[in-house]
């Protein structure tokens, strides 16, 4: 009877923990979810993860600098997220005689807290639906580009109008493809001090090795703190503002995780697609994602030989690096776990279920021809989607010169259509950031990756969207010319290009090898491929936006939307996961699992000697009582990218860990997730005040917070 129980309570338990595969919309907790968190083990309230009227849990989480997310940690604005998120600002305040990066930081008081120009945190006070105040009067019917450009109009005449405090601002974002639209009031704080950071040998202890998987044994955190004016306002930098003062921080928790533990995970996940038809998916799993990945791995090799060869180089390049890197290895393990979770099959078993639930429910009868209207779309998108890739992957992110480039162009452009007032106001712009884009800048690096990346370009590059003049290139001796006169690739001379008048400027610029060379490049992208993308992506996006209407119709409840940026929640359990034959991997990590991947000098697995003495003194308390230290552990919620420094939050509401990463043969969650393999990575806490405290020795941070012992 005792065994026959267990079974019933495995099943029960097993159904829940398949359901929680979402990101939901924090003022959309519908009550089967919350019931579903609270028999997961959740003792808080709705109320205390969401509550526009009152200080809650939305209250103590900001998306970073526009792309991860942080918590506070302090009523004094002391914040938490990722070393990977504030690794920009770890660098730029980096030398060779202060090498933060290597060495981490700790500031010792506020006065010694360093500011970051240009960073920001992001609050978000209230969400609304507003889907009637955007589509009302919005013709349907109307052509697609009309459509959009009507709506946009609504969006933007709504972000002025809604009410909001002075220093409040109002964004709308789309969901559901566009079937639903919703207003967020958001303040942003832009005095954010650098507050301390480990090493690197803690804070990306496996680097690029380990990015991605399992089991990782990485400290990947950072803090900073948010300043505000005299009366906790947003406020530009200045030595007279003060510490944000909130109610609503986290607790934090010494407690640590045991399997089968209810989390939660709140932050700004930043772009799923899990309604893609099956005929999107298996041409991003075998033609998209095989193209970006061999050209960030061409990139990636270059890189490597100059960085194993010079320390400046090393460091100059480090964070570049582990940019192009990161979705290098994130796209071969979405195409290996699309395969190995049989999502295609899955999406075309959705799809038959789909075209049955049209048929019984007696629906809109145009759902029946959707998917040959989407196998037709893709097909004749694919060419032009592959061109855009390349150009964007190699004309734009990885080689400098080719981006400076990219900034002339539009500074040519702006003069054209704006004229002389708007072009001055953009040169001052780029005369400032030439130090900027020149000092992590090594010139016979970059002249090396030009030309691994443009003899890939023109091997690859779809014929259509290839100039004559490509197709007889001879990259070298055009690489040679080029790091050798031009303007692009010389500091000096590109500044003085900036002072120069219109007429000046078009005239040095247009006799120059480099940009004349990048400009074919871009007018071919502007001109042809990304007209024929726009053509292709709005006649799809519009056939998807009535697929994710028939869902919604054909089903007795719509499903959580998909991710897009905007605050979310996600919840799963602490557990394990079995990636092959005969593999289990268990969900927690411990810090005896660093020492035996240790690698004396190594790029990405040295230790440092202050380490392995806590190590070998066992050195734990208050934070273990075990003798083990943990490190980091395993959740089933879905995150994705920009979860990264999210807060994971045990039943009760206190700070558990911080989210950083997924595993690789779960990748795949953007497009599909699979509950049995998808696991989210989190820094254990207990780990995150070891270090500040035994390593950073800095007890000023630790007595800050609020911890619950």
């Amino acid at each position: 009877m005792k065994k026959l129980i267990l079974f019933v309570l495995f099943i029960q338990f097993g159904l829940l923990v398949a359901q929680n595969g979402r990101m939901i919309i924090p003022s959309e907790i519908s009550e089967e979810t919350a019931r579903e968190m609270k028999e997961m083990g959740m003792n808080m309230s709705v109320d205390d993860i969401y509550n526009p009227n009152n200080q809650s849990m939305n209250d103590a989480v900001v998306q970073f600098n526009g792309g991860c997310t942080a918590e506070l940690i302090s009523p004094n604005g002391l914040l938490l997220t990722n070393h990977h998120c504030g690794y920009s600002a770890i660098q730029s305040h980096s030398s060779v005689e202060h090498n933060y990066i290597k060495d981490g930081f700790w500031s010792k008081s506020m006065k010694e807290e360093l500011p970051n120009p240009g960073m920001y945190v992001t609050f978000v006070r209230k969400i609304r639906d507003v889907t009637h105040l955007v589509m009302d009067e919005i013709n349907e019917n109307a052509d697609e580009n009309i459509k959009q450009s009507q709506i946009q109009k609504r969006i933007d005449k709504l972000q002025k109008t809604l009410p909001k405090e002075a220093w409040q601002e109002i964004e709308i974002s789309a969901f559901y493809d566009g079937n639903k639209f919703y207003a967020f009031t958001i303040e942003n704080y832009k005095d954010i001090r650098f507050v301390g950071a480990p090493p690197s040998s803690v804070g990306k202890f496996g680097a690029d090795t380990d990015n991605w998987m399992w089991p990782r044994h990485s400290g990947d955190f950072s803090m900073f703190r948010i300043y505000a004016d005299e009366h906790n306002h947003p406020a530009e930098y200045s030595p007279d503002n003060r510490p944000y003062k909130s109610t609503s921080y986290f607790k934090i928790s010494l407690k640590g995780v045991q399997p089968k533990d209810f989390f939660l995970v709140y932050g700004f996940p930043g772009r799923t697609n899990e309604f893609l038809p099956a005929v999107a998916v298996n041409q991003k799993v075998n033609v998209i994602n095989p193209a970006r990945v061999k050209t960030r791995e061409t990139a990636l090799n270059v890189m490597m030989a100059f960085m194993k060869k010079n320390e400046k180089i090393k460091l100059q390049y480090t964070a570049k690096y582990a940019r192009i890197s990161n979705y290098w290895k994130k796209w071969i393990g979405e195409s290996l776990g699309i395969k190995k979770s049989g999502a295609l099959d899955k999406k075309k078993a959705f799809e038959k279920e789909f075209l049955k639930q049209v048929k019984a429910k007696k629906t809109d009868s145009s759902y029946l021809t959707i998917f040959d209207e989407f196998d037709k779309l893709y097909k004749e998108s694919e060419s032009a989607e592959l061109a855009r890739n390349y150009f964007i992957e190699i004309g734009y992110l990885s080689n400098a010169l080719l981006r400076r480039a990219f900034d002339v162009y539009q500074l040519e452009r702006t003069n054209e259509k704006k004229g002389k007032e708007a072009f001055n106001i953009k040169k001052k712009k780029l005369e400032k950031s030439v130090g900027g884009s020149f000092k992590n800048y090594n010139a016979d690096l970059d002249k090396e990756l030009f030309k691994a990346l443009i003899k890939l370009y023109v091997e690859k590059m779809p014929e259509k969207y290839l100039t004559e003049s490509f197709k007889s290139l001879d990259v070298d001796e055009l690489a040679t010319k080029i790091y050798r006169e031009s303007v692009l690739n010389n500091q000096q001379d590109l500044k003085k290009l900036y002072r120069k008048n219109p007429k000046k400027f078009t005239k040095i610029i247009g006799e120059d090898e480099g940009y004349k060379f990048a400009k074919e490049m871009i007018d071919m992208f502007y001109q042809k491929i990304s007209p024929d993308y726009s053509s292709a992506r709005n006649k799809i996006n519009r056939l998807q936006r009535k697929y994710m209407k028939g869902i919604i119709e054909t089903r007795e409840k719509a499903p959580y939307p998909d991710a897009n940026g905007t605050l979310r929640i996600s919840y799963g359990i602490v557990d394990g996961y079995q990636p092959g034959d005969a593999v289990y991997y268990y969900p927690v990590s411990h810090l005896s699992g660093v020492m035996e991947k240790y690698v004396p000098g190594d790029y990405e697995f040295d230790v440092s000697e202050k380490l392995i003495r806590l190590y070998k003194n066992k050195d734990y308390k208050p934070y273990s009582n075990t003798g083990k230290m943990s490190v980091d552990f395993l959740g089933s919620a879905h995150t994705t990218g920009g979860n990264s420094g999210s807060p994971a939050i045990d039943k009760d509401g206190n700070l558990i860990g911080i989210n950083f990463d997924r595993v690789w043969e779960g990748t795949m969650s953007d497009l599909y997730y699979d509950q049995k393999i998808c696991r989210n990575i989190m820094v254990d806490i207990r780990y995150v005040l070891f270090i500040i405290d035994k390593m950073g020795a800095d007890k000023r941070l630790i007595d800050e917070m609020d911890i619950v012992k």
